[in-house]
């Protein structure tokens, strides 16, 4: 009777610590996906701070007036270029 309870009790000693490998594992496997998520985090946190730096760059008007007159050839407006239009009174 104790050769059968000495190898139930082994078999479950096998079983458990296949289960303990087994989970190790998994929080290893786990552990290695939650760190590259982080590290993709931080990277698009980078790159977001970018991009809103690049935007409020694009978009200041110094910056919009300076290629609007270099390569659109456009002009400042002046009083002696400005045409009124009137309305004939009839």
């Amino acid at each position: 009777m104790t050769g059968k309870l000495s190898a139930v009790l082994a078999t479950l000693l096998v079983g458990c610590a296949l289960s303990l490998v087994n989970a190790q594992y998994q929080a290893r496997h786990l552990f290695i996906e939650l760190e590259r998520a982080q590290a993709k985090a931080r990277q698009l946190d980078i790159e977001w701070a970018q991009l809103q730096l690049d935007q409020s760059t694009l978009g200041k008007h110094a910056r919009i007036e300076d290629i609007a007159h270099r390569d659109l050839g456009m002009t400042q407006l002046t009083p002696a270029r400005t045409q009124y239009l009137t309305e004939d009174a009839e």
